[in-house]
């Protein structure tokens, strides 16, 4: 970790996946007849490790696993998107961050990964209503998921269903859960291959930084 620079990620991440809504495993619980596929994105809005800026990059993931994450059953098979758009610095220092040897959150995260199934540089499109009326991932040819906000007879209108102090937050503590219902979710890619269209999704903001930050 001497060698690992200041840095630190701002953005959006959100998920679809096989779950019903609401996904299970942010409860810290088993998912849904005991398995998850899921497509997740990362979009740093504003972020840098040392001297090089991540601004405006983007990052999508698609996994798989049995069993309850939290509770230690399972550990996930995933691959990697990393945006097309990057230098090699950025790819190197996004690399760094996911793959946990910069520490902070996502090191956590890593060590749940069971296998990485590979890592593509593609173009990845990833929108995000500015009041979470929806979000939509594209990666094409790979991987497609979209979502639309939870409502119900009983939900005001603009209000969004939120949970706070999520005990299974995907991005780390602190961060509240929007919830949606997927419109798409649809994968062909490092061997894994399903369409799960109207199951959950949700949103969380995250904000992730190295040793050297607060």
């Amino acid at each position: 970790m001497a060698d690992v620079p200041s840095w630190r990620v701002v953005g959006d991440w959100f998920d679809v996946c096989r779950c019903r809504v609401p996904c299970a495993c942010t409860f810290a619980q088993a998912p849904d007849e005991g398995q998850c596929d899921g497509l997740l994105a990362w979009k740093i809005n504003e972020g840098n490790f040392g001297d090089v800026s991540l601004d405006g990059l983007n990052v999508a993931a698609v996994g798989t696993f049995e069993g309850n994450i939290w509770a230690g059953e399972a550990k996930p098979k995933m691959g990697f998107f990393i945006d097309e758009r990057a230098d090699d610095s950025q790819r190197q220092a996004i690399q760094t961050i996911f793959g946990g040897q910069a520490g902070g959150w996502p090191a956590g995260f890593a060590e749940l990964i069971d296998e990485v199934l590979g890592i593509e540089f593609a173009p990845i499109e990833i929108e995000i209503d500015d009041d979470l009326a929806s979000w939509r991932v594209e990666v094409p040819g790979k991987a497609s998921g979209s979502a639309e906000a939870l409502s119900g007879p009983t939900s005001p209108e603009g209000a969004r269903v939120q949970v706070h102090n999520a005990p299974g937050a995907e991005v780390g503590p602190g961060q509240v859960a929007t919830w949606a219902t997927a419109t798409a979710d649809k994968v062909d890619a490092f061997g894994l291959k399903w369409s799960w269209p109207g199951r959950s999704s949700k949103h969380f903001p995250f904000d992730w930084s190295g040793p050297d930050e607060s």
